[in-house]
This record gives structure tokens, C-alpha cells and sequence, in this order.
């Protein structure tokens, strides 16, 4: 077979390198994004799970940094004009308790604070106190999780810190983002349910209530939360793969699905191409961008050096994460009427029943009782479900990918072909206790289990929906390893990208579009 040749070809169509090999595009680069799989996104996509009709985002839903990211901002008109489009939500999330009350946080003026204020007045305090301060702190924080992670990176943020905040400042906010989220959500509030309501999004990048490092995230989720509301893909969160893929194809580039890479040569320390499954070869003259977790690049390059091969194999990945995806016929009956307004109901009662459900999994177990994020998409974008319909997205977090027991004692499989119904049961058992009667309303179900997730996209390891712990000695500088956090590699013109690369996990495409902006010189 013929070789074709490109500037720059990327392994795995995931939004990362959709994002950056777009922004290649537009610089004049001619490329091809390889697939594997049978359709393009990785976890960013929407099918027809359960039954026809009711569209079911895959495994992302949450739109909120895709929409609100530098690379939307320099391509955004052009992804509309490729069909790219978002429903705003004024009210993003909140948190049901097992003793019948909520709280939530929404856009609209002084509902986040009466809600706060109903459970403590000290906290709707604390809560304006944050508010107050949070168009002070915010260009600080997204200064730093949008810099890229290189010297002159941190030398920028840490200036502007400096002259914005002075030392004391500037320590402060640094012992801010080395502290855990029980360490700060204890120093702010006083009642247990505030802190479970924010606490909870730091299950969302693996961050537990005892780990270091993890307070960013659910001040950030709380406060952007209020200021921006949530973004949502109108139709399915497919509508930005789509939109790529679409602008990708008429400027000229190759976007192929079914093409399993399973060599990247290089021959004299620089990289030259791919070979496929099939028998087909790409040579790339510029580039090669593979979005891939970590660990399956020393198996696709046949090695690059002993101790960069090595830090790859040992990449930590977090826990997984089962899905159940259900089409009702009405939308949960939930005991604290409020919760039908809100597109995410985090069931999670307490930091210390997170941090137990955290431990369990780590363990291999199945959680006694694991932590639901249930989303209610059809509340804010009804064409997702046929007329009067509901689909609703449960996360079921956290998830053993490999089973060595269940906390409970009453599951005794321990694969998940035999343990996916039962622990569906259990979850859903949690949904009932929230939302009585929602079992009536079921009229289809999909169980995605961890394994079922990783076979679909195998940088979801073990079913880890984030690509990879974000944990300090893996965050930062060291994502995926030290001297690494560009994408660099010790192979010349081949780079790493994906949510395994810094900035790390979500929808915003930052790994793709800083490592495409490195390349093109802007």
C-alpha cells in the first residue's frame, strides 16, 4: 500500500486532538486524525443507549470548559458555522440529603445564598464573603490553569500574584491550592451539608476529602458555578465532536474512524510516522500528536528511553466510574422539590461517607454505598427525548476497575458481567430513597460498566473517566511526568496530549490547543 503524508498525524480522535489538529488546520498544517474506534470523541459523545428517541451522552456531559476555553474563543465562530452549539443552564447543581433538605447553586440573583442561608445563616455569610472576593482571586486561578507549564509559565503566574497580592498574599493563595477539600471547606463552613454540596466535585477529579491539593476545585466549581451557570451541548455533548470533526474535514484534513495505529516509528531519536492495523502507513513531516494515556506509549513506540518508558507505565490512574444511562417517562420525583430545576443532584451525603466510598474503591471493592451524580439534561434541552420524555445520566463514582470484593457482602462476583445488575441496583436503591418512584418511570436502561468504558476507549483506564490521577505528585509540573508537561517527549516531533497531559482532565481542550499553539507559533 501506498504511504500518504502529512505535517502532522494524531493517534485518537478525543477532543484534544480534534482541537489541536483544527488549530493546525487553520495554520496551514495538513493533517490526519486516526481513530481506532467506530466513531470519533472518546468520552464526548451521544447515542440512542436505551431506546429510541432518547439521546444519552456517553460519558461527558458537562460542556461548561469546552465553552468557556481559550481554543473556543479563537475558533468558536468557525465551529458554529459547523453546527457547534450549547444550552446555557441558570441553575448547574446541587446536592439532595438523605435527611430530606438541599442546597444548590444557581445564577439567579440571591437563590445560592438563600439556600445557603437556610441551613446556616454563618455560611450565606461566608458564601457572599467568597463572592465578594472571587472577581479579585479568579484571574490568578484561571491564569494558572490555562498557563502552560513550563518555567516561563509559572514565572508569569507567580509575578502576577506577587505585585497583585504581595508575598503574604501570594503564600496564602499557595497554601489554598496545596490544602485538601475537607481542610478548606472546614475552615469556611459550618454546616456538614454546605460542605458535602461542594465537596462532592472534588470526587469528580479524584480528589477524596483528605487529599492534598483538591480545595481548587470545588471553590472553582461553586463560584464559576454561580457566576457562569453550566453549559450543555444542544442535542448531546456530540455537538462539538461533530462541529470538529466537520471543520477539520473542510480545511482540507483527514479525520478516519476503524484506524487502529499500532506502531509509531521513529528511527535516529525523531519520529516519522504511523503504521495501522490494516497495513497502511502515515508519515508525518512535521508531527506526530498522540492522545493517548500514558502507559500505551511505550507499547506503540517499542520503547523510547528506559526511564521516561518507565514513569509512563507507572501513570496513576483514579478509580472508575460505572454509568447508567435511563430513559422515564417523567422526570425523578424528587423529596425536595426544588431539585427538578438543576441539571446535576449530586447524592452524596457527607465528606466522610465520600471519603469512605474513595477508600473502598481504591481497595477494589465495591463501594457499600458510592457516590451518584445524576444528570437531568432534558430539564434544559428537551429535543433529547421524544415529546413529555426524560433521560437521565447517572455517574455511579467511585467504581473498582478491577473487583476484589464488595463492601456490603452481598455482591459475589467479582467481574463486572455478574456484578454490573446488582450494583445497578444498589445505586439505583439511592436514587429511590431521593426520588421515590423513579423505578416506575424507567422505560429503558443502559449499564456502562468500567470495563465496558476502557474497551470502548482505552484511555479510560480501569474506567477513569479523568485519564489519570490529579493528584499533587501527578498534577502541575508533573502531569503525566516532570520536564513532560508540554506533551514533550524524548522522541523528537512526537508529543503526548489528552487529559493525561496538563491541564488535565474535562471538556476544555487546553492539553490540545497549548500543545498546537507551541507547534504553529501561535
Amino acid at each position: 500500500m501506498a504511504t500518504e503524508r502529512f505535517d502532522a498525524v494524531l493517534v485518537g480522535a478525543g477532543v484534544n486532538t480534534l482541537a489541536a489538529a483544527l488549530h493546525l488546520s487553520a495554520r496551514g498544517w495538513r493533517v490526519a486524525v486516526l481513530e481506532q474506534g467506530a466513531e470519533p470523541g472518546g468520552a464526548v459523545k451521544t447515542g440512542e443507549y436505551t431506546a429510541p428517541g432518547f439521546r444519552h451522552d456517553w460519558a461527558a456531559m458537562n460542556l461548561s470548559l469546552f465553552a468557556g476555553s481559550g481554543f473556543m474563543k479563537a475558533h468558536g465562530a468557525e465551529l458554529a458555522q459547523h453546527g457547534c452549539a450549547f444550552v446555557p443552564v441558570d441553575r448547574p447543581f446541587a446536592s439532595s440529603f438523605p435527611d430530606g433538605t438541599w442546597a444548590g447553586v444557581s445564577t439567579v440573583p440571591g437563590e445560592t445564598r438563600a439556600a445557603f442561608a437556610a441551613l446556616s445563616e454563618n455560611d450565606a455569610a461566608a458564601w457572599d464573603n467568597l463572592t465578594a472576593r472571587f472577581g479579585d482571586e479568579a484571574p490568578h486561578l484561571f491564569a494558572l490553569l490555562g498557563a502552560p507549564m513550563t518555567k516561563a509559565g509559572l514565572g508569569r503566574f507567580l509575578w502576577g500574584a506577587l505585585r497583585a497580592k504581595g508575598v503574604k498574599g501570594t503564600l496564602d493563595l499557595g497554601r489554598f491550592l496545596l490544602s485538601s477539600p475537607r481542610a478548606w471547606l472546614e475552615e469556611t463552613f459550618e454546616h456538614p451539608h454546605l460542605r458535602a454540596l461542594l465537596g462532592a466535585w472534588g470526587m469528580h477529579l479524584d480528589f477524596a476529602p483528605d487529599i492534598a491539593g483538591g480545595a481548587l476545585f470545588p471553590y472553582l466549581e461553586g463560584m464559576a458555578g454561580q457566576a457562569f451557570g453550566m453549559a450543555l451541548g444542544q442535542g448531546g455533548a456530540d455537538t462539538v465532536t461533530r462541529a470538529l470533526v466537520s471543520a477539520i474535514r473542510a480545511r482540507g484534513g483527514v479525520v478516519e474512524t476503524n484506524a487502529e495505529v499500532t506502531l509509531i516509528r521513529h528511527s535516529g531519536g525523531s519520529v516519522s510516522g504511523v503504521d495501522l492495523a490494516d497495513g497502511r502507513s502515515f508519515d508525518a513531516t512535521r508531527a506526530v500528536i498522540a492522545g493517548i494515556a500514558p502507559g500505551a506509549l511505550p507499547r506503540l513506540t517499542c520503547g523510547t528511553e528506559p526511564a521516561f518508558d518507565a514513569r509512563m507505565t507507572r501513570f496513576a490512574h483514579a478509580p472508575g466510574t460505572m454509568m447508567i444511562h435511563l430513559a422515564l417517562d417523567a422526570l425523578p420525583g424528587w423529596r425536595a422539590e426544588p431539585l427538578k430545576r438543576f441539571a446535576y443532584v449530586h447524592l452524596a451525603p457527607s465528606l466522610d461517607q465520600m471519603a469512605k466510598t474513595y477508600a473502598q474503591a481504591r481497595a477494589g471493592l465495591l463501594p457499600d454505598e458510592p457516590i451518584l451524580v445524576v444528570g437531568q439534561p432534558t430539564l434544559f434541552d428537551p429535543s433529547r427525548a421524544p415529546e413529555g420524555k426524560h433521560v437521565l445520566w447517572v455517574q455511579v463514582r467511585m467504581a473498582p476497575g478491577t473487583i476484589t470484593g464488595d463492601a456490603a457482602g452481598t455482591i459475589a462476583a467479582r467481574d463486572w458481567a455478574q456484578a454490573a445488575d446488582p450494583f445497578a441496583e444498589r445505586a439505583l436503591d439511592i436514587l429511590e430513597a431521593h426520588a421515590p418512584g423513579t423505578r416506575a418511570q424507567i422505560v429503558a436502561r443502559r449499564i456502562v460498566t468500567p470495563q465496558e468504558l476502557e474497551a470502548d476507549n482505552p484511555n479510560l483506564v480501569g474506567g477513569d473517566q479523568v485519564c489519570g490521577s490529579h493528584h499533587l505528585a501527578q498534577n502541575f509540573l508533573f502531569r503525566p511526568a516532570r520536564g513532560h508537561a508540554d506533551g514533550s517527549t524524548p522522541i523528537r516531533n512526537l508529543h503526548l496530549t489528552g487529559a493525561a497531559v496538563w491541564p488535565g482532565a474535562g471538556t476544555g481542550a487546553g492539553a490540545g490547543f497549548l500543545l498546537a499553539q507551541k507547534l504553529a507559533g501561535k
